[in-house]
């Protein structure tokens, strides 16, 4: 039986990120899958806290040299590569010295959140997309996990959706509680409108005051959706209309929630076979 296809995306994964929630969870993810039989990709940014020599990366030069436009400026993408401990796995890294040079994440030593926070998303995003396309590896399933990530299903249906890599995937988007990480609404709107794509396009991610969303337009977007935490609220309106109209999975402890996995991507491939 051909092995299927998991493209796990990711803004924050153990060992390489410590502490977290997010990064906890994620870490447990690639040796599961692959004893369960999927073949894996995973892609995270090279933030400026991940030890190069310790983790010991290198740049990939097959696939690096790409720039990515944001807001008609071209950033460079670097990819470097490391193996993940204990397995048979690699992680790929999307490095830019403009964006993940800095030695924090998403906050300055006074945890204020960076202002270029949504530039970063944009072309993360969208690197991770062209990334996979350099691969050349149709993914079956595409995985995301936190708002970084958020921007890769609204991509996917719209700037890349006559893509033939990307024809028969599945977008998931996991929700965990911080959703925006104090981005700024105006910056994220006129920054994430990529190629042909207006202020407009993204009403998606505005809540029902006008807000910034990042979850509301991801799970718009998204197949399926996962629930990451406990601490998500699921009362949230656009929480309640995707349980009715999305395939999602609720939040469950860890002893249940991988096992749950399996069962939840068996049924969104048969979905998709089906259509």
């Amino acid at each position: 039986m051909e092995k299927k296809r998991l493209l796990i995306v990711t803004q924050e994964m153990d060992p390489y990120t410590e502490g977290g929630e997010l990064a906890d969870l994620v870490a447990k993810l690639p040796k599961f899958f692959q004893d369960n039989g999927y073949e894996l990709r995973i892609l995270m940014p090279r933030y400026g806290v991940v030890n190069e020599r310790r983790h010991r990366l290198h740049e990939v030069v097959r696939l690096s040299g790409m720039n990515i436009i944001v807001d008609d400026d071209d950033y460079p993408l670097i990819i470097k590569v490391a193996s993940l401990p204990n397995s048979r796995l690699q992680v790929y890294f999307l490095d830019n010295e403009d964006f993940f040079k800095r030695k924090q994440i998403f906050e300055d030593d006074k945890g204020v959140p960076f202002e270029d926070n949504p530039d970063r998303a944009a072309f993360f995003c969208k690197g991770a997309i062209e990334t996979v396309k350099k691969f050349g590896w149709p993914p079956d399933i595409i995985m995301c996990h936190g708002w970084l990530t958020s921007l890769i299903p609204f991509y996917l249906k719209t700037t890349y959706k006559n893509e033939p890599l990307f024809a028969n995937a599945s977008v998931v988007y996991s929700v965990y509680p911080n959703e925006n990480a104090g981005l700024g609404a105006d910056r994220f709107f006129s920054k994430a409108a990529i190629n042909n794509l207006s202020e407009a396009d993204l009403a998606a991610y505005k809540d029902a005051d006008g807000n910034l969303s990042m979850h509301k337009g991801a799970c718009t977007y998204a197949d399926g959706i996962i629930i990451g935490s406990e601490s998500v609220d699921t009362n949230v309106d656009y929480l309640s209309v995707a349980q009715d109209n999305k395939a999602m999975l609720p939040w469950k402890d860890e002893a249940e929630m991988l096992p749950a996995y399996l069962d939840y991507f068996r049924s969104l491939l048969e979905a998709e076979v089906s259509q």
